[in-house]
């Protein structure tokens, strides 16, 4: 893990699975400070004891443990959780100031993002969408295990007889993950795992040289101003910076962004291209005083755009 966590203050999502175990460990090996924060969904026969579980280890490693007990999600479990869940770690990164929130993310995971984008028609970008850096509203997302495989990390724990629970729930084919994890993406790390090493490798170098065509000039909230070095880039840009945002594009989302300056995505995004910059923020509708919209129109600021602005008073005029 070659990430300097020495003068921040960290949040570890944990599950008490084999990945979120195997990196509380190495963690703890390595002398870095952190605290955990568990969401229990109550789905499993072993969620109370994983909870238990956690908050007994942070009591013997002397953390802090944040846990919460998620609503019953009867429909999109899988959206509706991980909503929910970073939702809940966001509030604690803001209520407690964490510099970082650390998930055990690895490559396992990262091949079967891979595998669900290609099949739903992506680009390089759009492959890799697993970083080991990224940075958020008030915290940076650090994935430090993405080089790990499952084996890897489990042969970790059971070599130093480490504790750790195994999510039977990982096996239930009803969740998109799920299948692509069962069907294709376990046995291909079996199989030909140093060469998905490399080539993930040789894919971020791309996605880099990639993303040089544009760079972010402002953010603040869900708000975002993207300069375009090339306007092909267009779809690039507005495609990372939703998914940073949690909004991930359809292929024929992709297409329209292509083909339109001015749009609404999903009833949810507006995405403005003027000249060069490329304007980003959550789509509403509500009332401005006439002197904020003269002041936008003479500021150049998209109309689409403007109410947002307004709301969250944000001050790039």
């Amino acid at each position: 893990m070659n990430f300097d966590f020495s003068l921040k203050k960290n949040l570890l999502a944990f599950s008490a699975g084999v990945d979120s175990s195997a990196l509380f460990f190495m963690l703890l090996e390595k002398g870095i400070p952190f605290d955990i924060a568990l969401v229990n969904y109550g789905t499993r026969e072993n969620s109370d004891t994983e909870e238990e579980h956690a908050k007994e280890l942070s009591e013997k490693y002397k953390l802090t443990c944040h846990t919460i007990k998620a609503a019953k999600f009867t429909t999109h479990f899988e959206k509706n959780a991980r909503e929910f869940r970073y939702s809940f770690f966001e509030k604690l990164i803001k209520e407690h100031n964490y510099d970082t929130l650390i998930t055990a993310h690895q490559l396992n995971d990262q091949l079967e993002w891979l595998l669900m984008r290609l099949a739903k028609g992506a680009g390089t970008s759009e492959l890799i969408g697993l970083e080991e850096l990224s940075q958020r509203e008030g915290y940076r997302l650090i994935r430090p295990l993405l080089e790990y495989s499952k084996d890897e990390l489990l042969h970790y724990l059971q070599i130093n007889n480490y504790p750790y629970f195994v999510d039977e729930s990982n096996s239930d084919e009803r969740y998109e993950r799920n299948r692509f994890r069962k069907q294709f993406s376990d046995s291909l790390i079996d199989k030909y795992k140093d060469g998905i090493k490399r080539s993930f490798e040789y894919l971020k170098k791309d996605k880099k040289s990639l993303e040089k065509e544009f760079e972010v000039l402002y953010t603040e909230k869900e708000f975002r101003v993207i300069k375009l070095h090339s306007l092909t880039a267009k779809v690039k840009a507005s495609d990372l910076a939703l998914k940073k945002l949690g909004y991930l594009l359809s292929a024929q989302q992709r297409k329209e962004i292509e083909n339109q300056n001015s749009l609404v995505i999903g009833g949810k995004w507006a995405i403005e291209l003027q000249n060069n910059l490329l304007y980003i923020a959550p789509y509403i509708a509500i009332d401005m005083t006439k002197k904020f919209k003269e002041l936008c129109r003479t500021k150049k600021i998209p109309k689409k755009i403007r109410p947002y602005i307004f709301q969250e008073n944000i001050n790039i005029l």
